[in-house]
C-alpha cells in the first residue's frame, strides 16, 4: 500500500464514522456529565497508552474549557497522572489495581467514571487481558452507584457491556482501526466539552 493510497483509506474511513457514530450515545454522555456538574460531582477519567494521554486532556478540558464565567466548575481528575502512585500500585498490587485504588477513598454515587480504551477491554495479549484496570474501576463505580461513561471502538468489548453509555467508534479493522479509534476519540471530548459548555452557560 502506497502512502497516497493510505492517505485516501484514513480519510475515506474517518468520513465512514462520521455517518455510522451513534449521536445519541454522545448525548446521553453529555447528559450525565452536566447532571455531574449539577449536582457538584466529579468526573475520573482513565485509560491506557494513547488513551492515558486522551484521558488526561480530557479531564483538562471538562476543568477549563468548560468552565463558565460565573458559574462553579465541574471537578475533573485524571487517573493516570499522579506517576509515583501509578507505579507503587503497579509495584505493589498490580498494573489492574491502578485506577480502583484510586478511587476506593472517594468515589460517590454523584461521580462520573469515564474509561477510554480502543478495544474496550476485550482481547489479550502475552502479559493477559487488555484493560483490566478499566474493567475493576468501572465495577467498582457500579459498586458505588456512580455513572459510567466508556469511549471504545472495535465493537466496545467490556466497556460496552458495563458503561451506562459506550460512545463506540465504529471502526474494526486494522492497519487503521488503533489509530482512527484514538483520533476520533479526542474529536468526542473536544465535542463533548463544548456542548457541556454551552448546556452550562444556559443553565
Amino acid at each position: 500500500m502506497g502512502s497516497r493510497t493510505f492517505i485516501e483509506d484514513y480519510f475515506q474511513a474517518m468520513d465512514q464514522v462520521n455517518r455510522t457514530l451513534s449521536r445519541s450515545d454522545v448525548a446521553r454522555a453529555i447528559d450525565l456529565l452536566y447532571e455531574a456538574w449539577e449536582r457538584d460531582g466529579t468526573v475520573y477519567t482513565m485509560g491506557n497508552g494513547g488513551s492515558a494521554s486522551t484521558a488526561t486532556h480530557f479531564a483538562s478540558d471538562l476543568a477549563k474549557y468548560a468552565s463558565v464565567p460565573g458559574k462553579k466548575r465541574l471537578r475533573a481528575i485524571s487517573l493516570v497522572d499522579n506517576i509515583p502512585l501509578v507505579s507503587a500500585l503497579t509495584n505493589d498490587q498490580g498494573f489492574e489495581s491502578i485506577f480502583v485504588e484510586q478511587l476506593r477513598p472517594s468515589l460517590e454515587a454523584n461521580d462520573v467514571v469515564v474509561g477510554l480504551s480502543v478495544h474496550g477491554g476485550s482481547g489479550a495479549s502475552e502479559v493477559g487481558p487488555w484493560s483490566q484496570n478499566l474493567v475493576q474501576a468501572m465495577a467498582l463505580a457500579k459498586e458505588r452507584g456512580a455513572s459510567t461513561i466508556g469511549m471504545s471502538g472495535f465493537g466496545g468489548g467490556a466497556l460496552r457491556q458495563t458503561a451506562d453509555v459506550c460512545i463506540v467508534v465504529p471502526c474494526d479493522s486494522e492497519p487503521l482501526g488503533t489509530l482512527l479509534v484514538e483520533s476520533y476519540h479526542v474529536a468526542l471530548h473536544h465535542l463533548i466539552c463544548g456542548t457541556l459548555k454551552q448546556r452550562i452557560a444556559e443553565s
